[in-house]
Protein backbone atom coordinates (compact mmCIF):
# COMPACT_ATOMS: atom_id res chain seq x y z
CA UNK A 1 0.00 0.00 0.00
CA UNK A 2 1.40 3.25 -1.01
CA UNK A 3 1.63 6.01 1.34
CA UNK A 4 0.11 9.22 0.36
CA UNK A 5 2.42 12.09 0.23
CA UNK A 6 1.51 14.91 2.46
CA UNK A 7 1.94 18.53 1.72
CA UNK A 8 4.99 20.48 2.45
CA UNK A 9 6.08 20.43 6.05
CA UNK A 10 5.19 23.62 7.91
CA UNK A 11 7.63 24.79 10.44
CA UNK A 12 6.30 26.66 13.46
CA UNK A 13 8.14 29.81 14.20
CA UNK A 14 9.93 29.91 17.46
CA UNK A 15 7.99 32.31 19.76
CA UNK A 16 9.88 33.60 22.71
CA UNK A 17 8.18 35.46 25.59
CA UNK A 18 9.83 38.52 27.06
CA UNK A 19 11.87 37.85 30.10
CA UNK A 20 9.84 40.12 32.40
CA UNK A 21 6.58 38.31 31.48
CA UNK A 22 8.18 34.97 32.20
CA UNK A 23 9.45 36.24 35.54
CA UNK A 24 5.99 37.70 36.36
CA UNK A 25 4.30 34.40 35.48
CA UNK A 26 6.53 32.33 37.70
CA UNK A 27 6.25 34.83 40.58
CA UNK A 28 2.42 34.73 40.44
CA UNK A 29 2.47 30.96 40.22
CA UNK A 30 4.80 30.59 43.19
CA UNK A 31 2.57 32.88 45.27
CA UNK A 32 -0.67 31.22 44.12
CA UNK A 33 -2.02 34.47 42.63
CA UNK A 34 -2.81 33.24 39.12
CA UNK A 35 -6.51 32.47 39.90
CA UNK A 36 -6.99 35.94 41.36
CA UNK A 37 -5.47 37.59 38.29
CA UNK A 38 -7.79 35.51 36.10
CA UNK A 39 -10.87 36.62 38.04
CA UNK A 40 -9.82 40.27 37.77
CA UNK A 41 -9.40 39.94 33.99
CA UNK A 42 -12.83 38.33 33.58
CA UNK A 43 -14.46 41.02 35.77
CA UNK A 44 -12.85 43.83 33.76
CA UNK A 45 -14.14 42.33 30.51
CA UNK A 46 -17.64 41.67 31.90
CA UNK A 47 -18.32 45.14 33.41
CA UNK A 48 -19.11 46.95 30.12
CA UNK A 49 -21.56 44.22 29.12
CA UNK A 50 -23.32 44.26 32.51
CA UNK A 51 -23.69 48.07 32.57
CA UNK A 52 -24.88 48.59 29.04
CA UNK A 53 -26.65 45.37 28.32
CA UNK A 54 -30.01 46.28 29.94
CA UNK A 55 -30.75 49.27 27.67
CA UNK A 56 -29.48 47.87 24.41
CA UNK A 57 -32.52 45.82 23.41
CA UNK A 58 -35.38 47.76 25.00
CA UNK A 59 -37.45 50.39 23.22
CA UNK A 60 -39.96 52.77 24.83
CA UNK A 61 -43.58 51.74 24.25
CA UNK A 62 -45.42 53.74 21.61
CA UNK A 63 -47.53 56.60 22.92
CA UNK A 64 -51.26 56.35 22.30
CA UNK A 65 -52.88 59.58 21.13
CA UNK A 66 -55.66 60.93 23.35
CA UNK A 67 -55.06 58.52 26.20
CA UNK A 68 -52.99 59.60 29.19
CA UNK A 69 -50.96 56.86 30.72
CA UNK A 70 -51.20 56.38 34.47
CA UNK A 71 -48.09 57.28 36.46
CA UNK A 72 -45.93 54.36 37.42
CA UNK A 73 -46.24 53.35 41.04
CA UNK A 74 -43.36 54.37 43.28
CA UNK A 75 -42.10 52.80 46.39
CA UNK A 76 -43.55 54.09 49.66
CA UNK A 77 -41.38 56.71 51.30
CA UNK A 78 -39.40 57.54 48.15
CA UNK A 79 -41.19 60.87 47.56
CA UNK A 80 -42.06 63.68 49.97
CA UNK A 81 -45.48 65.22 49.39
CA UNK A 82 -46.12 68.70 50.84
CA UNK A 83 -49.77 69.55 51.38
CA UNK A 84 -50.86 73.15 51.93
CA UNK A 85 -52.49 73.68 55.35
CA UNK A 86 -55.72 75.67 55.48
CA UNK A 87 -56.59 76.03 59.17
CA UNK A 88 -59.12 78.81 58.72
CA UNK A 89 -60.61 80.66 61.67
CA UNK A 90 -60.59 79.06 65.10
CA UNK A 91 -63.83 78.49 66.90
CA UNK A 92 -64.34 81.31 69.41
CA UNK A 93 -65.83 78.85 71.90
CA UNK A 94 -62.47 77.09 72.13
CA UNK A 95 -60.44 80.30 72.31
CA UNK A 96 -62.61 81.81 75.06
CA UNK A 97 -63.43 78.67 77.01
CA UNK A 98 -61.63 80.01 80.14
CA UNK A 99 -63.24 83.45 80.02
CA UNK A 100 -66.78 84.59 80.47
CA UNK A 101 -68.20 87.00 77.90
CA UNK A 102 -68.57 90.65 78.90
CA UNK A 103 -70.32 93.61 77.39
CA UNK A 104 -67.70 95.96 75.91
CA UNK A 105 -70.12 98.91 76.12
CA UNK A 106 -70.73 98.49 79.86
CA UNK A 107 -68.71 100.71 82.22
CA UNK A 108 -66.70 98.39 84.45
CA UNK A 109 -64.58 100.94 86.36
CA UNK A 110 -65.84 103.89 88.32
CA UNK A 111 -64.18 107.29 88.17
CA UNK A 112 -63.09 109.13 91.35
CA UNK A 113 -65.79 111.15 93.09
CA UNK A 114 -65.10 114.87 92.74
CA UNK A 115 -68.26 116.11 94.38
CA UNK A 116 -67.76 119.31 96.37
CA UNK A 117 -64.31 120.11 94.97
CA UNK A 118 -63.51 123.44 93.36
CA UNK A 119 -61.03 124.24 90.65
CA UNK A 120 -59.29 127.57 90.63
CA UNK A 121 -57.90 129.93 93.25
CA UNK A 122 -60.79 130.43 95.65
CA UNK A 123 -60.46 131.84 99.14
CA UNK A 124 -60.43 128.43 100.85
CA UNK A 125 -57.95 127.01 98.36
CA UNK A 126 -55.48 129.84 98.85
CA UNK A 127 -55.71 129.53 102.64
CA UNK A 128 -55.09 125.75 102.64
CA UNK A 129 -52.22 126.15 100.18
CA UNK A 130 -50.45 128.75 102.31
CA UNK A 131 -51.00 126.66 105.43
CA UNK A 132 -49.52 123.53 103.86
CA UNK A 133 -46.42 125.45 102.81
CA UNK A 134 -45.71 126.88 106.25
CA UNK A 135 -46.56 123.75 108.26
CA UNK A 136 -43.90 121.29 109.35
CA UNK A 137 -43.72 118.55 111.93
CA UNK A 138 -41.03 117.57 114.36
CA UNK A 139 -40.68 114.48 116.52
CA UNK A 140 -39.09 114.53 119.96
CA UNK A 141 -38.07 111.36 121.80
CA UNK A 142 -37.88 111.75 125.56
CA UNK A 143 -36.25 109.16 127.80
CA UNK A 144 -36.68 109.28 131.56
CA UNK A 145 -34.75 107.03 133.88
CA UNK A 146 -36.47 105.70 136.97
CA UNK A 147 -34.90 105.15 140.36
CA UNK A 148 -34.59 101.37 139.78
CA UNK A 149 -32.51 101.89 136.62
CA UNK A 150 -35.28 101.27 134.10
CA UNK A 151 -35.87 103.55 131.16
CA UNK A 152 -39.24 104.85 130.01
CA UNK A 153 -39.39 106.08 126.42
CA UNK A 154 -41.98 108.60 125.23
CA UNK A 155 -42.45 109.70 121.63
CA UNK A 156 -44.05 113.10 121.10
CA UNK A 157 -44.75 114.49 117.65
CA UNK A 158 -45.39 118.22 117.31
CA UNK A 159 -46.70 120.20 114.36
CA UNK A 160 -45.27 123.67 113.88
CA UNK A 161 -46.90 126.38 111.78
CA UNK A 162 -47.75 130.05 111.80
CA UNK A 163 -49.89 129.71 114.92
CA UNK A 164 -47.18 127.94 116.96
CA UNK A 165 -46.84 124.22 117.74
CA UNK A 166 -49.44 121.71 118.75
CA UNK A 167 -48.85 118.15 120.02
CA UNK A 168 -49.75 115.26 117.69
CA UNK A 169 -53.18 113.77 117.92
CA UNK A 170 -54.88 117.18 118.28
CA UNK A 171 -56.34 119.47 115.69
CA UNK A 172 -52.99 119.74 113.89
CA UNK A 173 -52.47 115.95 113.51
CA UNK A 174 -52.95 114.10 110.25
CA UNK A 175 -54.40 110.89 111.77
CA UNK A 176 -51.23 108.72 111.52
CA UNK A 177 -50.13 106.62 114.49
CA UNK A 178 -46.67 105.30 115.39
CA UNK A 179 -46.85 101.65 116.47
CA UNK A 180 -44.15 99.51 118.11
CA UNK A 181 -44.12 95.96 119.46
CA UNK A 182 -43.83 96.07 123.23
CA UNK A 183 -43.20 93.13 125.55
CA UNK A 184 -44.14 92.15 129.07
CA UNK A 185 -41.04 90.68 130.67
CA UNK A 186 -40.30 88.96 133.98
CA UNK A 187 -36.81 89.36 135.49
CA UNK A 188 -35.41 87.34 138.43
CA UNK A 189 -31.98 88.20 139.89
CA UNK A 190 -29.90 85.73 141.92
CA UNK A 191 -26.29 85.60 143.08
CA UNK A 192 -23.98 83.43 145.17
CA UNK A 193 -22.32 84.95 148.25
CA UNK A 194 -18.76 84.36 149.40
CA UNK A 195 -19.85 81.78 151.97
CA UNK A 196 -21.63 79.75 149.28
CA UNK A 197 -25.17 80.82 150.14
CA UNK A 198 -27.49 81.94 147.37
CA UNK A 199 -29.46 85.15 147.46
CA UNK A 200 -32.50 85.58 145.26
CA UNK A 201 -34.38 88.84 144.76
CA UNK A 202 -38.10 89.22 144.26
CA UNK A 203 -39.30 88.74 140.66
CA UNK A 204 -39.82 91.99 138.75
CA UNK A 205 -42.37 92.27 135.98
CA UNK A 206 -42.05 95.11 133.49
CA UNK A 207 -44.94 95.75 131.15
CA UNK A 208 -45.09 97.30 127.71
CA UNK A 209 -41.34 97.62 127.21
CA UNK A 210 -40.80 99.44 123.91
CA UNK A 211 -37.64 98.73 121.87
CA UNK A 212 -34.84 99.49 122.15
CA UNK A 213 -34.74 98.87 125.91
CA UNK A 214 -31.96 97.57 128.19
CA UNK A 215 -32.83 94.65 130.46
CA UNK A 216 -33.02 94.76 133.40
CA UNK A 217 -32.04 98.46 133.22
CA UNK A 218 -29.66 101.09 131.89
CA UNK A 219 -27.11 100.56 134.72
CA UNK A 220 -27.11 96.78 134.29
CA UNK A 221 -27.41 96.08 130.60
CA UNK A 222 -27.50 92.29 130.46
CA UNK A 223 -29.52 92.20 127.24
CA UNK A 224 -31.23 94.77 125.04
CA UNK A 225 -34.70 94.19 123.59
CA UNK A 226 -34.43 95.10 119.87
CA UNK A 227 -37.98 94.37 118.69
CA UNK A 228 -39.38 91.29 116.95
CA UNK A 229 -38.27 89.21 113.98
CA UNK A 230 -40.25 90.06 110.82
CA UNK A 231 -40.33 86.36 109.87
CA UNK A 232 -41.21 84.58 113.11
CA UNK A 233 -42.66 87.50 115.15
CA UNK A 234 -40.43 86.40 118.08
CA UNK A 235 -38.51 88.84 120.37
CA UNK A 236 -34.88 89.64 119.58
CA UNK A 237 -32.32 90.18 122.37
CA UNK A 238 -28.87 91.75 121.90
CA UNK A 239 -26.42 90.16 124.38
CA UNK A 240 -23.95 92.30 126.37
CA UNK A 241 -20.19 91.65 126.19
CA UNK A 242 -20.16 91.21 129.98
CA UNK A 243 -22.30 88.06 129.72
CA UNK A 244 -20.10 84.96 130.16
CA UNK A 245 -22.73 82.21 129.80
CA UNK A 246 -26.29 81.71 128.52
CA UNK A 247 -28.66 78.91 129.54
CA UNK A 248 -31.92 78.17 127.74
CA UNK A 249 -33.33 77.39 124.30
CA UNK A 250 -32.89 80.16 121.75
CA UNK A 251 -31.85 80.69 118.14
CA UNK A 252 -28.52 82.43 117.56
CA UNK A 253 -28.81 84.92 114.70
CA UNK A 254 -25.38 86.61 114.90
CA UNK A 255 -22.00 85.57 116.26
CA UNK A 256 -19.47 82.81 115.64
CA UNK A 257 -17.67 81.96 118.88
CA UNK A 258 -19.93 84.06 121.12
CA UNK A 259 -23.57 84.61 120.25
CA UNK A 260 -24.46 88.31 120.07
CA UNK A 261 -28.08 88.33 118.85
CA UNK A 262 -30.62 85.66 119.84
CA UNK A 263 -34.26 84.98 119.06
CA UNK A 264 -36.26 83.74 122.06
CA UNK A 265 -39.71 82.23 122.26
CA UNK A 266 -42.49 83.72 124.36
CA UNK A 267 -42.65 82.05 127.76
CA UNK A 268 -39.20 80.42 127.45
CA UNK A 269 -36.86 81.29 130.38
CA UNK A 270 -33.35 82.45 129.51
CA UNK A 271 -30.61 82.70 132.19
CA UNK A 272 -27.64 85.03 131.69
CA UNK A 273 -24.44 84.97 133.82
CA UNK A 274 -23.35 88.59 134.05
CA UNK A 275 -20.32 90.46 135.37
CA UNK A 276 -17.27 89.47 137.43
CA UNK A 277 -19.46 88.35 140.35
CA UNK A 278 -21.30 85.89 138.04
CA UNK A 279 -24.73 87.25 138.90
CA UNK A 280 -27.56 85.34 137.25
CA UNK A 281 -30.50 87.07 135.58
CA UNK A 282 -33.44 84.98 134.44
CA UNK A 283 -35.43 86.82 131.75
CA UNK A 284 -38.81 85.52 130.56
CA UNK A 285 -40.75 87.30 127.81
CA UNK A 286 -44.40 86.89 128.81
CA UNK A 287 -46.12 88.34 125.73
CA UNK A 288 -45.69 90.60 122.71
CA UNK A 289 -48.27 93.19 121.73
CA UNK A 290 -48.40 96.25 119.45
CA UNK A 291 -48.72 99.59 121.21
CA UNK A 292 -49.19 103.12 119.90
CA UNK A 293 -46.17 105.24 120.72
CA UNK A 294 -47.29 108.48 119.05
CA UNK A 295 -49.42 110.15 116.41
CA UNK A 296 -48.47 111.85 113.22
Amino acid sequence: MKRLKSGPDLKMPDLKMPDFLVDLYWDLRDRHLLPLVGLLAVAILAVPFLLGGGNSGEEPPPATAGISSAPSPERAGSKLIVVEAKPGLRDYRKRLRDHSPTNPFHQRYTSPVLKGTKLGGGENASTSSSTSKTTSSSTEITKTEKSDGTTNTEVVTETEGEGGSSPSGGAGGNGLSLVAFAIDVKIVRSETNADGSKERAEPEIRRRVVPPAALPGAKTQVATYMGISPKTQQPLLLISDAVSAIYGEATCLSGVETCQLIEVATGMPMTFVYGPSFTRYKIIVLKVEPVVTGHG
